[in-house]
């Protein structure tokens, strides 16, 4: 099977962590063997995925809900529970996006309230900023030069941003289907590669050029770290609700790190007593022209068997999901669901939300909103529920996938008789 020939068993990035890491070690997430702070990222042992491990330590929950609340207006907030300490001086803002209240969708689908977590209005306009940012402060601690991703477009644009800003070399490789858009994001930052290929096969690219070239690859050889950042999705919702928790979340998988992240943030301020309430039933939705981890949940599977991605939903195309394993078991032990959404239902949740809160999402956040919708269908939701459904990128970045062929609003004449004509006739 190709997966095992991609993954790198040597290390052969050793360089020493600083000042400013707080990670004690890393440490298998199968086995639980420790390995030093490194860029490394699977076990040699069991090639299971590695993720961080801070020093123990013992918080004051009163003293330290002060402290965030006094912090900056961005991910440095939670900086307790980051990797790096601080950022650097010409990092760019990041994070603590807003958490915007949907009453027009409580009110279709009869429940207490529904919140938009609106990531798409970062620096790269995407949630990808927050792991990103992360990624690179390490990146800086452990000495590397040039950094670089392999992406499906959102991740490209953030590296590409946020590395300019701090004066790294970057190198972005993308699937050259990428839309337009997408492509033009990147490409105005440098450093873009584009790869005939799908997403999986760059990646395996990548971990032999991240081998070859002593680059940090955010998503690679950098992914423990940089994993870490999309706990602060979790860490603000329970802060903009007043320190608890909702009853449910929806949020979009493509290789699981953000939907298990947002997991382990809940529980992490659940067990140190910041948050009230149980934690929330995870829902995750992807496209149904790749489901890997949707079909696996379905047919009660522990492990999701890849597939060759066929979906118009480019930023959640991952046919060979990373934590699609951890993904599983956030679902079933939460008491939620992941289910594959088709490109009508996922056009219909990008015109749902826009037209009820005036959210433009790409398509990855029209896969959210249908699946929102689909439980109500089903009578999965309840008038108790607070859900909060995550919105992970801008509509401008998919505009063209998400309207099909000319735009079908009528056109008229510049004159009373033209408009009266086309439009009161209807």
């Amino acid at each position: 099977m190709w997966l095992l020939d991609s993954f790198v068993l040597e290390p052969h990035f050793s360089r020493t962590k600083k000042e400013k890491m707080r990670v004690q070690n890393l440490k298998c997430n199968q086995c639980h063997s420790l390995y030093p702070v490194e860029a490394r990222y699977v076990c040699e042992r069991c090639l299971g995925p590695l993720t961080v491990s801070y020093p123990n330590q013992t918080f004051d929950a009163p003293l330290l809900k002060q402290r965030i609340l006094a912090g900056p207006q961005s991910l440095w907030r939670y900086a307790d529970f980051l990797p790096v300490s601080q950022p650097h001086p010409q990092a760019l803002p990041v994070g603590f996006t807003p958490l915007i209240r949907a009453k027009q969708l409580a009110e279709i689908f009869n429940v207490k309230d529904v919140w938009v977590k609106n990531d798409a209005v970062n620096p790269s306009y995407s949630f990808k900023d927050r792991v990103v940012s992360i990624a690179l402060h390490c990146a800086l601690e452990l000495g590397f030069t040039d950094v670089a991703c392999a992406s499906t477009g959102n991740l490209a644009n953030a590296v590409g941003a946020l590395s300019s800003a701090l004066g790294l070399n970057h190198h972005l490789l993308v699937p050259s289907s990428l839309e337009k858009q997408k492509l033009i994001a990147s490409e105005i930052y440098g450093g873009l590669i584009r790869v005939d290929g799908n997403y999986d096969q760059i990646n395996r690219l990548a971990t032999q050029l991240a081998d070859e070239y002593n680059w940090g690859f955010v998503n690679i050889n950098l992914r423990p770290f940089y994993a870490e950042g999309s706990k602060t999705l979790a860490y603000e919702v329970a802060e903009q609700l007043g320190f608890r928790s909702p009853t449910k979340v929806i949020a979009p998988i493509g290789s699981g790190s953000l939907y298990t992240k947002i997991a382990k943030g809940f529980s992490e301020w659940q067990d140190l007593g910041l948050i009230e309430g149980e934690l929330p039933a995870m829902y995750g939705a992807q496209p149904l022209g790749c489901s890997p981890v949707a079909s696996a949940f379905q047919q009660g599977e522990d492990y999701c068997n890849p597939v060759k991605p066929d979906t118009i939903v480019t930023s959640l195309a991952i046919g060979n999901p990373a934590d699609g394993a951890n993904a599983l078991a956030v679902a079933r032990e939460s008491g939620g669901a992941i289910e594959a959404i088709d490109d009508d239902e996922m056009r219909y949740g990008v015109r749902l939300l826009a037209q009820t809160t005036g959210i433009f999402t790409e398509a990855a956040g029209g896969v959210t909103t249908a699946l929102l919708n689909r439980l109500a269908r089903q009578g999965k939701l309840t008038s108790d529920d607070e859900i909060v459904i995550y919105i992970t990128g801008n509509g401008l970045k998919t505009a063209e996938t998400i309207i099909e062929g000319d735009i079908s609003s009528p056109l008229i004449k510049a004159n009373l008789e033209s408009y009266q004509e086309t439009l009161m006739a209807r």
